[in-house]
């Protein structure tokens, strides 16, 4: 029996973090995809916004910027207090065009396949380095002393940051998206700061770096021009923090929760081990099913109608991707783990013009730290309950400790 045909509408609440504790709401979701698509949830402050859990559905509204916009309520469901908001809607995110477009251009030239070809040797140097120093614990956190380490190592290198800003800029980081669990976050007034210490860290960084010369990201960026457009000061304060959040946020979901599930499942791990050359696809279905983004909010523009639903001009529009990763119109037996699967149109990085920049460069990292665990370590164990974050935007573990043997 299908469990969620036991559930109502009355059961749903995908807004709760404690929801997610236990990982994606496999049930509620599947119940919202058979039944009520396009789902108008309430929300804890008042009012409501409507939850779109189909693939088809998720792409539309993706591909639809000019109806569902991203700059006008921002990315989050929860609405934001006025002067955050304005600064949020500086953040390439929470652009939409034609402003989004030419300082898109202007970044995505620095992650091209040539680019990232360039870069391999230095991932690939880093990721060497992060897992021959764990060789020297026995017992660890598969989080803090791994997964954690690789993104914040090649993020900052592209930028040229000094090393001993590195566990900042990752404390600034875990502030912003993890605010909703009490071991990551703080107050209100905590987050803030954060999200404002790290615009001015990058703003600072750009004004040290403008027209000085060098072939760091950020020289790199402060003296492109793209559509007659440059790339200010401000430009990349706001860019700073989105790329360093996202380069942190999604490849550490990636490289642990993908881990785990190879944990659990000991034949896919050996096929791996022993096939590393099967990692590109593999990783492709970590990102499936991990999907270490829940949702991203658009703003409705005017009204609408999707799915057969009515939405107003104004009305938060809820994009859950974590449910339209496993939508069984999209996926054969989604609810299967299958690092061979072929027809794999995820969404983990988000879609169209809001695609994640650094899609790629997240794939490179977790696919030379899976050759370099591999090499190094004969056996990971884990010797303890893995910690997810408490958060329903964000899907991932905060601890998870392992018994490492290496070879």
């Amino acid at each position: 029996m299908n469990r969620a045909t036991e559930i109502t509408a009355d059961d749903i609440d995908v807004y709760s973090p404690d929801r997610y504790l236990a990982g994606i709401p496999h049930r509620e979701f599947s119940w919202l995809r058979d039944n009520q698509p396009v789902f108008w949830h309430a929300h804890p402050d008042g009012g409501g916004y409507w939850v779109v859990s189909r693939h088809a559905d998720v792409l539309a509204v993706s591909r639809d910027h000019s109806t569902y916009s991203a700059n006008k309520g921002f990315v989050m469901v929860d609405d934001l207090p006025p002067d955050i908001l304005g600064r949020a809607q500086s953040q390439l995110l929470g652009m939409d065009p034609p402003d989004h477009g030419p300082i898109r251009r202007a970044v995505i030239t620095h992650f091209t396949r040539d680019r990232l070809s360039a870069m391999q040797p230095k991932v690939h140097a880093i990721a060497r380095r992060v897992v021959e120093a764990a060789r020297e614990k026995s017992e660890a956190d598969f989080i803090e002393d791994l997964a954690c380490k690789i993104p914040t190592a090649v993020i900052c290198s592209m930028l040229e940051i000094p090393e001993d800003m590195w566990d900042q800029i990752r404390h600034w980081s875990d502030m912003q998206t993890a605010g909703s669990d009490p071991d990551l976050g703080g107050t209100a007034q905590d987050i803030e700061k954060a999200s404002m210490d790290m615009g001015l860290y990058g703003f600072e960084l750009a004004t040290e770096r403008k027209a000085r010369g060098g072939d760091d990201l950020i020289t790199q960026l402060l003296d492109s021009e793209v559509d007659g457009r440059t790339v200010s000061e401000m430009d990349f304060a706001s860019l700073f923090v989105q790329l360093t959040v996202a380069g942190n946020e999604t490849t550490r979901g990636l490289i642990s929760s993908g881990m785990l599930e190879l944990i659990h499942r000991p034949d896919d791990y050996n096929a791996l081990e022993t096939e590393p050359g099967r990692l590109p696809t593999a990783i492709e279905e970590m990102l499936r099913w991990t999907c270490p983004l829940h949702y991203f909010r658009r703003t409705a523009t005017r009204n609408a109608e999707l799915a057969g639903t009515s939405i107003s001009e104004g009305d938060r529009v809820v994009m859950l991707y974590s449910s339209a990763n496993f939508d069984e119109r999209e996926f054969d037996n989604p609810m299967e783990f299958d690092i061979q699967r072929a027809h794999n149109p995820h969404m983990a990085f988000g879609y169209g013009i809001h695609l994640c920049l650094g899609a790629n460069l997240a794939r490179l990292e977790a696919r030379l730290f899976f050759e370099e665990f591999f090499k190094n370590f004969a056996t990971i164990e884990l010797n303890g309950t893995p910690a997810r974050i408490r958060s329903n935007q964000i899907n991932g573990y905060k601890t998870m400790p392992v018994t490492l043997r290496p070879r």
